[in-house]
């Protein structure tokens, strides 16, 4: 049964790009709905997704005369529902077979029955385009694999979206609904099996508003009405099903159009402001969510935006250049999660296919953020930060007259951190190493000069920290980065020379001092606190 109470306010129709910033403020729907744009393209779905679920749910809401908190609420999570998709887990991308089978094989049944979710499952691990014996191999081999990690994998995505969310401008409230993400109205659902009215309203929204979205893309609207319907009662709250059911056609209407200015008028007032650092906060998270793509990238971003402060110091830039320099390196590589994971892990030459796929990662920065006439000023820098001076830079090769001094100091700064970097093709070159090598990028006219001056100078003095966050020992903080990079225990303890059962004990009182349970929550950590880079070790 659905509670019901105050009723929604009328939804807001003026235009929306005229209020929603002024100066350095912004709405916080604004900046998670730009980031629901990235979980579409992370997870495979079309883009707008996202949003599109979460006009679903404001209407539903509607129909069944909502509170404006706990609709805010479902507006909310219905955005940010995949966010903690990337949470880095010890299953691997080959266990599927192919980019996109999960989203084609899997998700059209995420809400099905059991056994419905199973076949899924298994066509994902096994595409039906593969022969009858290749498919039974994977089943065989790759299934037991899938199913013996997916609690830690729900784990993981639970923990993840409820540490995001948090710095994005979310309330607790909202925050804490994520671990009812996988629960089903049956109880048979995930990580604690509660069903019916234990899983909060907001939830059972969203999880209806998010299939019959989905569903859509699957088959017109009296399509979704019958899926939808046939899902009721099993893991939809029955009564909502029958909303969206009983009137489909007009409810889904609207999503077909291109939804952004529509999904920002329809959030609930009193609207969620971000203002001065808390903008700063919001664009990490949003940053760390991108990181999380591969193991070796994991506190990029925010190692990055560190180096691009200090080098605007060296240079004495304004203030609001430096906030701009800082948020656009903080944003610079949101793209690369449209990039399937097997290409940034591949060890050897990538072919032509895949070298275009990470050509455009630069590209699909810029397509994320242009919806947002806050965030669309930071493009030049974040569309530009692998262009280089002579031409020779992706992705649209651009010349020196076209590169800003922001986007000339950004190239810098991310060329050198990612040389300090480890990756599968090459391991992490040492400080000195690095400089060497972006002094000669510089003499051979592809980095400017003045660029790599500012970023040398900036890293040659790190003041390391009096203390560790949490009071983390300084062989916890090894033993963390070392996991949050993908380091299995065995391995950290080979790495560190102590053996496997100190490294787990280490493990076991960084999670306590943390206040996490998984490796995705410990990798979150590490990159929000700023001990995950490897410069902080070499």
């Amino acid at each position: 049964m659905v509670e019901t109470g105050e009723r929604l306010p009328e939804y807001h129709c003026a235009m929306v790009d005229e209020v929603h910033t002024k100066g350095d403020r912004v709405r916080t729907a604004e900046v998670i709905a730009a980031l629901s744009l990235a979980t579409d393209l992370a997870v495979g779905f079309p883009l707008e997704h996202g949003l599109r679920s979460a006009l679903l749910a404001m209407r539903l809401s509607d129909r069944l005369a909502i509170d404006a908190e706990t609709a805010s609420q479902a507006y909310f999570i219905s955005l940010l529902f995949y966010v903690g998709c990337y949470a880095p887990v010890d299953l691997g991308w080959e266990v599927f077979g192919g980019d996109d089978a999960l989203t084609t094989y899997a998700t059209p049944y995420r809400f099905g029955t059991r056994v419905e979710m199973a076949k899924g499952m298994a066509r994902a691990v096994a595409p039906p385009t593969g022969s009858a014996p290749w498919r039974a191999g994977r089943v065989v081999r790759r299934l037991p694999e899938l199913a013996l990690a997916f609690p830690s994998v729900v784990a993981a995505t639970c923990e993840v979206a409820e540490m995001l969310s948090g710095p994005l401008g979310m309330s607790t409230k909202v925050s804490k609904l994520f671990v009812f993400e996988s629960e089903r109205w049956d109880g048979k659902g995930m990580p604690d099996g509660v069903g019916r009215e234990s899983i909060p309203l907001a939830v059972r929204i969203a999880h209806v508003a998010r299939d019959a979205a989905f569903q859509l893309t699957q088959g017109d609207s009296d399509f979704v009405a019958e899926v939808i319907a046939r899902r009721a009662g099993g893991a939809f709250d029955p009564e909502i099903a029958a909303a969206l059911a009983a009137d489909a056609e007009e409810l889904l209407a609207e999503t077909q159009a291109d939804v952004w200015k529509l999904v920002l008028e329809v959030e609930p007032k009193p609207w969620l402001m971000l203002e001065g650092d808390e903008i700063d906060e919001a664009l990490a998270a949003m940053g760390h969510f991108s990181d999380m793509a591969v193991p070796f990238m994991v506190g990029h971003s925010s190692g990055v935006a560190r180096i691009c402060q200090q080098s605007a110091d060296v240079l004495s830039l304004g203030k609001s250049e430096k906030s701009d320099l800082s948020r656009a390196a903080l944003l610079h590589d949101l793209g690369r999660v449209t990039v399937p994971v097997r290409i940034w892990e591949k060890p050897g030459q990538l072919n032509t296919d895949d070298w275009e796929q990470v050509r455009l990662h630069a590209y699909q920065s810029e397509r994320l953020l242009g919806r947002s006439s806050f965030l669309s000023r930071l493009i030049p820098a974040v569309g530009a930060h692998h262009e280089r001076l002579d031409g020779s830079g992706y992705h649209r090769e651009s010349p020196a007259a076209a590169l800003s001094p922001a986007a000339r100091l950004l190239a810098a700064a991310d060329a050198y951190h990612a040389m300090t970097e480890p990756r599968p093709h090459r391991p992490a070159l040492s400080p000195g190493n690095a400089a060497e090598q972006l002094s000669s990028e510089a003499l051979a006219g592809r980095l400017a000069p003045e660029a790599v001056s500012a970023v040398l100078e900036a890293v040659g003095h790190p003041v390391p920290p009096a203390t560790h966050p949490a009071g983390l020992t300084e062989r916890e903080v090894q033993v963390i980065r070392l996991l949050s990079h993908g380091f299995m225990t065995k391995q950290i303890a080979r790495s560190l020379d102590i053996s496997a059962k100190t490294a787990d004990f280490h493990i076991q009182n960084a999670y306590r001092k943390m206040g996490v349970s998984t490796r995705a929550g410990a990798t979150v950590f590490a990159m929000q606190h700023g001990i995950a880079t490897w410069e902080n070790s070499l």
